[in-house]
């Protein structure tokens, strides 16, 4: 019994001298501070100007057809008016939709390639330190800073191009 708690003991005073340590990463401020997330947001609002101005006169145009057909004096001119409406509603609808999907599709490509670089930027990061893992700094409830390697995880993923 006294050699198997020896050897019990031996193992963990040798995985805890194995212990590299950790990092510590504040993963909202390297969303918040990545060139890539801006540049790809700022392409993106590019992209879908065209169809926000379109959405927004078509918008325009809907409020004016509600005033007209609100001072219209016959029955036949409301129903015309009801009809252009019903048409430019279409009409908005659909790019509205346009715009969504447009949106959707950049948002998952673009996150899909994020989080490849932010993780193999903390592989990079985990090795070059030689440590044995790194956390999210939200999932640690309390970690030394000297362990926060947020700085240099910015600067990595940012010269990614």
């Amino acid at each position: 019994m006294k050699k198997l708690v020896i050897a019990v003991l031996a193992g963990l005073a040798l995985n805890v001298t194995h212990a590299a340590g950790y990092g510590v990463i504040d993963l909202e401020r390297v969303v918040q501070n990545s060139s890539y997330l801006k540049q790809q947001n700022t392409s993106l609002q590019n992209t879908i100007k065209p169809q926000t101005s379109q959405l927004e006169q078509l918008q325009k145009d809907l409020a004016g057809i509600q005033q007209k057909g609100q001072a219209a004096k016959t029955q036949a001119e409301r129903e015309q008016l009801a009809k252009e409406f019903e048409a430019k509603a279409e009409q908005a609808a659909k790019l509205q939709q346009q715009v969504q999907n447009t949106v959707q599709s950049s948002m998952q490509n673009v996150n899909k390639t994020f989080e490849g670089r932010v993780k193999s930027t903390a592989e990079q990061l985990r090795q070059e330190n030689k440590l044995d893992f790194i956390l999210n700094k939200n999932a640690a409830l309390a970690y030394d800073v000297k362990a926060d390697l947020t700085d240099k995880m910015i600067q990595k993923v940012n010269a990614i191009k």
